[in-house]
């Protein structure tokens, strides 16, 4: 009932002028012509980011804990994206990844990690994997079209404007769910876990951000309602899947309504998830180390079909054409283990981004944001007990919000090529007031090229 009265919500809601993607500049505008159908695409990406944080007040700290020495650590991630036209509604997409990289303190002690290129892995070489590799098909309704431009994972041509799509394969989820205008990608935009995507959303995948399913669209112009199902880790954080699917996966629902303000596009997103894994629970953690006068440990209560489920919602917002305003909440029961993304059980972030054509910079971006993260009160029992999650845990804790004030700037500097610095503010770091603030300076280059870089095969 919560789910439907969401939905219903959100299509009813907004009786602005409504409008088919919140990146059309002009909703008055004259229809642009239509596109030619690609048979094939390829796009390339590589991003590097190195960071730095120095010392901090810290009193104690435990194997979880962001340690409080000096630490320089890089990333490099590089990535194809192949798109193959399989039929006229049908594609395909492949993308092959290499990734590498060592972040503080072995990505443990933030729960808003800072750097969204680097999963969790045991080891910093680079290694090849694969990324994505799924069938896309769309069932249209009515004759009309809306024409799509050549991108990563995207075919240039036309695709009906009302229609039903299958995706089947190995993805993320956050490729389909939780988009935001002006925070979605780490290469990009802000670098943060838990302002890339909502952090209180503990979505299926593995160490490396990926999994296996399927996703369900009805797109019907201004609005949209998606469904998926994925496989889930078999341990937390894991890199084997779960392949007792009937037991346990991840479900995610999500209604979008698109609109315009003064000609100006905006969306809002509400999401829920369930997960259900061999997951363990804080309470049953407590009372099994109370019993046994022991550190509490949430691996010794894990047990098939754990459910834990969680809402969320993505705005964004253009007020004019350079600048835009966006925010995120997220909540989950707090009762269950972080399992697959990152410790966080409640969120709240907002930010505001302006393209730089102020100061004739017009591919240049200069962006702020604050990220709140938190956790329940039994999950933050657990850590002063002494336990751990997956990630954070500093042997005790005096409770406080995690605040996580990001800023960049991006600077185009020749065409696919761009140059950003980044500057994060931590405090309470891990959840933790005794420990902290920290500062982290970040460099990180970007070359993205595709087309018409590459030649590709045209049907008009």
């Amino acid at each position: 009932m919560v789910r439907l009265g969401i939905i219903l919500l959100l299509l009813s809601a907004g009786r602005v002028s409504a409008q088919e993607q919140p990146q059309t500049p002009d909703p008055q505008a004259p229809a642009d012509a239509p596109v030619s159908s690609e048979w094939w695409n390829l796009f390339y990406q590589a991003t590097s980011i190195g960071q730095y944080h120095g010392t901090f007040h810290s009193p104690y700290e435990d194997a979880f804990s962001l340690q409080d020495y000096p630490e320089r650590d890089a990333s490099i991630t590089t990535t194809l994206f192949l798109g193959l036209r399989l039929g006229e509604n049908t594609q395909l997409y492949f993308d092959p990844e290499i990734a590498g990289g060592r972040g503080f303190s072995g990505v443990n002690g933030l729960a808003n990690s800072s750097n969204g290129e680097l999963p969790r892995v045991a080891t910093a070489e680079p290694k090849p994997y694969l990324a994505r590799l799924y069938i896309t098909h769309d069932f249209g309704f009515g004759d009309e079209k809306e024409s799509v431009d050549s991108d990563e994972n995207q075919l240039a041509g036309e695709r009906p404007m009302k229609r039903y799509t299958i995706v089947v394969g190995r993805f993320t989820l956050t490729d389909f769910f939780d988009n935001n205008r002006y925070s979605h990608d780490p290469r990009t935009q802000f670098m943060g876990w838990a302002v890339m995507y909502n952090g209180a959303w503990d979505y299926a995948a593995d160490v490396r951000g990926y999994t296996w399913g399927w996703m369900h669209e009805l797109h019907m112009g201004n609005w949209s309602l998606r469904y998926a199902s994925a496989a889930m880790p078999k341990v937390a954080n894991g890199s084997q899947f779960d392949r007792r699917l009937f037991v346990n996966r991840g479900d995610v629902f999500e209604a979008e309504r698109r609109f315009t303000i003064n000609k100006h596009a905006g969306a809002i997103r509400v999401l829920n998830y369930e997960n259900h894994a061999d997951a363990g629970t804080y309470a049953k953690s407590i009372l099994l180390a109370e019993q046994t006068h022991t550190v509490p440990d949430i691996t010794l209560t894990r047990k098939n079909g754990t459910l834990k489920y969680g809402f969320g919602v993505s705005m964004d917002q253009e007020i004019t054409k350079a600048f835009g305003v966006f925010s995120r909440l997220g909540w989950n029961d707090g009762k269950t283990e972080s399992f697959a993304f990152t410790a966080m059980d409640r969120l709240a972030a907002g930010g505001i981004s302006l393209g730089g054509t102020r100061w004739h910079r017009s591919n240049d971006t200069v962006a702020t944001e604050l990220t709140v993260g938190g956790i329940s009160g039994v999950h933050a029992l657990y850590l002063a007990m002494g336990g751990h999650d997956f990630l954070i845990g500093d042997g005790h804790l005096e409770y406080g919000p995690e605040y996580v004030w990001e800023t960049y700037y991006s600077a185009r500097v020749y065409r696919g090529i761009f140059a950003n610095v980044d500057l994060q503010h931590v405090a309470n770091p891990a959840y933790n007031q005794q420990r902290g603030p920290v500062w982290i300076p970040s460099i990180r280059v970007h070359i993205e090229f595709g087309k018409p870089d590459f030649v590709k095969h045209t049907k008009s």
